[in-house]
This record gives structure tokens, C-alpha cells and sequence, in this order.
């Protein structure tokens, strides 16, 4: 197949390598990948680490039924189903692949006709004010979505700016128009999460307001201003659940052209009168902080009602941050997947504050962040695997402004702890670590510590890591490890802990902080501490030192594991697998348990109580769809076979990622899925972040040229590199040639180029 080449107007001849123009990046990205199943990603309208996400919501599912866990509301956490035939309306805010959620705050809905204020159900749309729509009527494009609205014949646009989504909305020729806005709509949502809303009409083209919700973040107030291009002729609230107490407001009525509401549900309406084709456009802004600083930025972002301005200056900016790395490959397959990989890095984390830098912060009050960015969504279980090390080379300005928004958590932290897992102003506590530590640690390693204080991070990291009443940290530090009687998940915990407190020991070396070094390289040795060599397992281990009975090294569920089995888990010591490995019997043996891993078959009883796990991210028992395995692959890079690595890698490429709605085999979560699928397309990955080396794997691309912010460029070449040529031969460094299985983050950074030659015969 004819190679497509892409990249820049530069000439490499030194690096005998050439990239020819693109003059657009965002061809190649693909925002419905991802958005059925367990991809939980959403194809709406959003720029580079935007605080809005602008995009259909297909559903409402409660999350409770009967006061049970409805399983169904996992779908939703998007709130997109790409199966779903109805969309409900818009809403502002969403989380990329995450397998809980929260959000989907201000949902807006055009309608024409008899005014309906209930949405509706799948079963029968016309019950309310949800429409069908088809695919084949949908467009998804970085920063635009597009998709007509077939009850009503209304043709939906979205865009948007950092703080402001911008809709365009084209009417039939109807005297009985309407925009809804939705207060009480939500992403996990359930009758009591809304603790408050209010709306304030302050003309007839511009309204207020806010919404405070006790969901995934418990103390979440979101601030908002809307403008519309044309004056209404009327509007109306309708408040779901009335206060039997009304105080003296029972003198107004409040439902029809009365200039506020205040409920926990409300509704608004907004009617006009449309020609044929007549569009109607809102702006809909955002803060953190206050309605005047909604307004403030919408009149910054969004000052005119160009709608196609707005739409060229975000994706300009995608191209922008997409165009940091060129590509070459054999398919448009391979270019779709590797820049919709990209695009979904670089959703989150998401900007956390006003254009004039305020914003709420985890004490509830307001701040100011002074010259640096204040960010927010931080999944950090997930993320400090890949996705932030790749920061760390092709976003490291916006890598080191992420580590100060995460000082300033831990500086308006009551616990004095840095964030777990963070969003709008809340600690959520979602999943186990404290893996901002290895974020942190991976900056400092590596040099890329502008604008931070070190010493200060490593004092932050330290008593994140004694917090005794942080889930089973005191019995960790008491014992070695985390007993399973006294708190669950325990051989998770104690392993991943072990790794944050290896992180720890090497910012502390990097530091000269000897004292700190000592003590977390001692705790770093825990991991031992759940193996039993008689079986050849990570496994739990009670508060009397026994190790716990009725064990299944398949099962996930009340294993002491959390979202993967001890199969997957027993091999989680990236920071030392050498002596994992020499634990475990040997190179030898130890190759072929991972052979094993990767041929057994998984049968799905072992993982019908773990939602996160599916059938399609499991390759053998290996789980790619969840984080915990996804450094394993490299491994067989510490025995006698690296070659297994690179197969391996070309074999997960080809079967977890594809450029359709359903490719992805498990969630996205915050960018961490592609975050690897980038790494390992490139070549190489970090096995242990907090370490400066990435292991070498099989490069899928022809050609890389990598951006690089300190103004230097790094060129990837993989000769030979086809399908059934997946085994590297000879690595060179700038035409040496390399002699062990990993590169270094000096050898990226300082550019040149990175050469892989390529064969179908494996080098053994």
C-alpha cells in the first residue's frame, strides 16, 4: 500500500529522513472511537485541555432503580452511546473514559411545536423532548459536532472556545420554537444530586446561573452565563420538586416570564419565532467561580457570534498540538488511530479556572493562579502510568503546570495530601495510590521542574505517604503491607504503594534528602511481603502474617485485588523486575509464565462482578482494558527473550485498538489506553515512571518526527517495519548502535535520531 506521509516542511538531511506538509492533522482523528462499550469516550465539540465538552447526550439513566444499582448507567458515563437511535440534548461538561462519572452539567435541547418539559424514554422518544437522529446525518470533528435532529428537523452545530461552547441551532419556518435548558440533568445522576440551582433571566437574550450537585465530587458549584443571538418572546420555569415551603416567592408566578428561579429541579424554557432555516446561535459559558466570571469569559472568548471563527481558532489549535509529533504509516487505519490516540491525550487533564486565572479551590475558597495554569481532572490510578510521562516529552510546560495545580490541592488540603483522584474543587478518593508522587517523581527525574519547588514536592509527597487513616496506610507502615481482614484490596494496595514509595526514594536521591531515600527505599521493598513463593503469587495476607485462605490467582472479586486478577497483579513491581523476576523462578520460568498469561483462557466468571473488565480487553488472561497490566508486555525485556516483547506489542496494537466506535477494548480513562498505544507505536514505553529509561518495544509507524518544546526534534525511523515484520534487529542512537533493551529520556530530549531495523525473524 502507497505509505501516506505526513509532517512538516523540514528537510532532515543529516538524519537522511524527509516529512512532506500537512495541512491538516485533524482529518485523521476520529472522536467516535471509543463511544460504545466500555470506550465511555464522548464525540462532542471540545480544544486541547478545554474546561467544556460540549457534546449529545444519547440517554438518562438513573443510577439508581429501586433503590439498586442500576448497571446500565454505566454506559452512560460519556453520556454517549453510539447504539443509541435518541439524543436527549447537549451538555457542557463530560469525562473521557472513565469508568465512574459525574457531570453533564446544563443540558440544551431545540425543539419545535407543543412544548414539552420531561425528556422522554428510548421506548418512546415522542413522550418528551429527546429526537432521533442517524449517523449517517452526524459529523464528529475535533472542536465540531453536527447532527440533525429528525422530529424536529432541526440541524444541531457545536463548538467551542476554552470556556464558552458556542451552538448554532437551524430552524424550521415554526411561530412555537423553543431552546430548552436542562438544570436538572446529569451523568450518574439520581434524585437528590442536585442540591441547588439557580436562574436568573438578566434581558431577553442573556441569563445566569448555577448549579451545585453532591455526586462523585460532593461540594461541586458550576457557574454559568447564556447568550442568545436573537431575543426570546417569552420563557418559563417549571420546577420538578417544589418546597412545601415557598415563603413569600407564592406571590409571584414564578413559572411564566418571571425573571428567576431558584429548585433543586428546574427546567427552563426560551420561545421564538423561527423562519425557514433561521439559525439561532447561543453562547453558553462556564466558570468555577461566579456568574460575572461566566460572563467575563464569554466576552473574552466568544466577543462576536462568528460561529466559524470560533470553529477554525480551536481546531487550528488541535492542529497545533496534534502537528507535535508527525507520522508516516502504511494505512489510513494506522494515521486515524495514532492521531485520535493523541487527541484523546490531550482532553485531560482540563483547565480549572476563569480567563482572569480564579478558581475554587479544594478549601472552597477563591484563588488565583499566578502565572501558571490551574487544572483539574486528575485520574491519577490511570494516568501517571503513560500518560503523564508522555507529557513529560511532548507537553512538559503543561506537564509541570498540572504538578502545581496539584501542590496547590495539597496546600488547601485539610489532610495535607496531594490529589488521588481530583475534579472541580473535590477529592473524590476514586481508586488506590497516592500516584501524584510518581508524577511528581517522573518531573523531577527527568529535569523538567521549572516553576516548581522540588523540595517542597518531595515534603508534599512525604506526608501524603504517612498519612496513617488513608486506606490502610497505617497498617502498611505498621506491618509491611496492608492486612485483607482490615482493609480490602490489599495486595493491590500494597504493592502500588510500594511503587509510590520508590518514586519517593529516587526524588529523594535526585534531592540528596538521604534520610527520606532510606526510609522509602526500605518501605519500596514491601511487595515482598505479599508473594508466596509456594505457589508463586502475589496474594493476601491477614493481620496475623498468614496468608489468607480459599485463593484463586483467576478471580478478581475478594482476591485482595482491584480490577484485575493476581495473574495480572503479581506482576506489578515495575520498580524492581529484576528481582521479581529472580523471585519467581527466573528468566527462564519466568518467560514462560508470561507465555502463559497471554495463551490461557480467562472464562468470564472469573470477571462477571467487575464492570470494568470485558471480554474485549482480555488477550488470553492478560487484561489490557485496565491499567494495572499494561506495563507487562515489556517485561520479557529483563529475560533472555526481548523479541517476546516486541510480538507482544505488535499483537496488543493490532487487537485493542481499532478506528471504529467500538475500538477500543476497555476505557480510555483520562487518555491512559492511548497513552500506551502512542508509547508503544513509537517504540518504546515507561515500565516505571520516577525512572529517566523507557523500555524498547516494536515500533507500528514508518517515520516519527517529534516536536520538541526545548526546540529540538527527535526522528523515529523503523526500516523494514511491516505487519509481519515486528522483530527489531539493531537499534541505533543517532547511527550507533545500542547494545540494551531501553533508551533514555536524555537520548529523546536532546533529539537526533532514534532508528529501528526491522525484520519477520526474531533476534534470539
Amino acid at each position: 500500500m502507497k505509505k501516506l506521509l505526513i509532517g512538516f516542511v523540514l528537510l532532515f538531511s543529516q538524519l537522511n529522513l524527509t516529512a512532506q506538509t500537512l495541512k491538516n492533522y485533524i482529518q485523521y482523528v476520529n472522536p467516535l472511537i471509543g463511544t460504545q462499550k466500555m470506550g465511555h469516550t464522548f464525540p462532542g465539540a471540545t480544544v486541547p485541555f478545554g474546561a467544556i465538552q460540549l457534546s449529545p447526550d444519547t440517554d438518562e439513566q438513573p443510577y439508581l432503580i429501586g433503590g439498586k444499582y442500576n448497571k446500565d448507567t454505566y454506559k452512560y458515563c460519556a453520556g454517549y452511546q453510539y447504539d443509541d437511535a435518541t439524543i436527549v440534548g447537549f451538555s457542557h461538561t463530560h469525562f473521557s473514559g472513565t469508568g465512574h462519572s459525574d457531570l453533564g452539567d446544563f443540558l440544551i435541547m431545540p425543539t419545535v411545536g407543543e412544548l414539552q418539559l420531561v425528556p422522554g424514554t428510548k421506548d418512546n422518544p415522542k413522550s418528551g423532548f429527546r429526537s432521533a437522529f442517524s449517523h449517517a446525518n452526524e459529523i464528529a470533528e475535533p472542536n465540531y459536532y453536527k447532527v440533525k435532529l429528525d422530529d424536529d428537523n432541526i440541524l444541531a452545530e457545536m463548538t467551542t472556545s476554552e470556556r464558552v461552547g458556542f451552538h448554532q441551532y437551524t430552524f424550521p419556518k415554526n411561530d412555537n420554537s423553543h431552546i430548552i435548558l436542562d438544570l436538572m440533568h446529569g451523568i450518574y445522576n439520581y434524585d437528590d444530586k442536585n442540591v441547588w440551582t439557580f436562574v436568573r433571566v438578566e434581558n431577553d437574550h442573556t441569563i445566569v446561573g448555577y448549579r451545585q450537585t453532591n455526586g462523585w465530587a460532593r461540594t461541586r458549584t458550576v457557574y454559568f452565563a447564556m447568550e442568545f443571538s436573537k431575543p426570546f418572546t417569552s420563557y418559563g420555569f417549571k420546577d420538578f420538586k417544589p418546597s412545601p415551603y415557598k415563603g413569600f416567592w407564592r406571590k409571584f408566578d414564578q413559572t411564566k416570564n418571571f425573571p428567576e428561579m431558584a429548585g433543586e429541579q428546574i427546567r427552563a424554557f426560551f420561545d421564538f419565532k423561527t423562519a425557514e432555516d433561521e439559525k439561532i446561535k447561543v453562547k453558553f459559558a462556564l466558570s468555577p467561580v461566579s456568574t460575572q466570571g461566566a460572563m467575563n469569559n464569554l466576552k473574552t472568548e466568544t466577543p462576536d457570534w462568528d460561529f466559524e471563527k470560533v470553529k477554525n481558532a480551536g481546531q487550528n489549535f488541535w492542529n497545533k498540538e496534534l502537528g507535535k509529533i508527525a507520522v508516516t504509516a502504511d494505512s489510513r487505519d494506522d494515521l486515524v488511530n495514532f492521531y485520535t490516540g493523541m487527541y484523546h491525550a490531550f482532553i485531560s487533564p482540563t483547565i480549572y479556572m476563569d480567563a482572569g486565572g480564579d478558581y475554587k479551590g479544594l478549601d472552597q475558597n477563591v484563588h488565583n493562579a499566578k502565572n501558571f495554569t490551574n487544572y483539574t481532572t486528575f485520574s491519577l490510578w490511570d494516568t501517571y502510568r503513560a500518560l503523564h510521562p508522555f507529557f513529560n516529552i511532548v507537553q512538559p510546560k503543561r506537564n509541570r503546570e498540572m504538578i502545581r495545580s496539584m501542590m496547590a490541592h495539597y496546600d488547601q488540603s485539610v489532610h495535607k495530601m496531594l490529589p488521588v483522584w481530583s475534579h472541580y474543587a473535590n477529592e473524590n478518593w476514586c481508586m488506590i495510590g497516592y500516584h501524584s508522587v510518581s508524577v511528581i517523581t517522573d518531573a523531577v527525574v527527568k529535569g523538567n521542574v521549572e516553576g516548581i519547588d522540588a523540595q517542597k514536592a518531595l515534603d508534599a509527597s512525604v506526608q501524603t505517604a504517612r498519612t496513617k487513616y488513608y486506606d490502610g496506610l497505617e497498617f502498611y507502615m505498621k506491618l509491611g503491607y496492608v492486612p485483607e481482614d482490615k482493609n480490602s484490596s490489599s495486595v493491590s494496595k500494597t504493592l502500588e504503594y510500594a511503587y509510590d514509595d520508590w518514586c519517593i526514594a529516587q526524588m529523594a536521591k535526585k534531592l540528596n534528602r538521604t534520610d527520606v531515600y532510606n526510609e522509602f527505599s526500605k518501605r519500596s521493598e514491601n511487595w515482598k511481603n505479599v508473594y508466596d513463593s509456594r505457589i508463586g503469587f502475589m496474594r493476601p495476607k491477614m493481620s496475623d502474617g498468614k496468608f489468607g485462605e480459599k485463593f484463586d490467582a483467576l478471580k478478581t472479586e475478594g482476591q485482595g485485588f482491584i480490577e484485575g486478577n493476581s495473574w495480572n497483579y503479581s506482576l506489578y513491581v515495575p520498580h524492581n523486575p529484576e528481582k521479581m523476576i529472580e523471585m519467581m523462578g527466573g528468566k527462564q520460568k519466568f518467560a514462560a509464565h508470561l507465555d502463559e498469561l497471554f495463551t490461557i483462557h480467562l472464562p468470564d466468571e472469573f470477571f462477571a462482578e467487575t464492570e470494568d473488565i470485558t471480554r474485549e480487553g482480555i488477550i488470553g488472561n492478560y487484561i489490557h482494558g485496565n491499567q494495572p497490566s499494561h506495563h507487562v508486555a515489556y517485561l520479557y525485556n529483563w529475560t533472555d527473550a526481548p523479541y517476546k516483547t516486541q510480538e507482544k506489542v505488535r499483537m496488543i496494537l493490532k487487537n485493542q485498538y481499532h478506528p471504529t466506535p467500538d475500538g477500543l477494548g476497555g476505557n480510555d480513562d483520562c487518555g491512559q489506553m492511548s497513552a500506551w498505544f502512542l508509547f508503544s507505536s513509537l517504540g518504546f514505553y515507561p515500565v516505571a515512571p520516577g525512572s529517566d529509561q523507557y523500555a524498547l518495544g516494536s515500533p507500528a509507524i514508518k517515520t516519527a518526527i517529534l516536536k520538541l518544546e526545548n526546540g529540538k526534534t527527535l526522528a523515529i525511523e523503523a526500516q523494514n517495519q511491516t505487519d509481519k515484520n515486528v522483530y527489531v534487529q539493531k537499534v541505533l542512537v543517532n547511527g550507533k548502535p545500542i547494545n540494551r533493551n531501553y533508551i533514555t529520556h536524555a537520548e529523546i530530549m536532546d533529539g537526533g535520531k532514534l532508528t529501528f531495523l526491522m525484520s519477520d525473524k526474531p533476534k534470539v
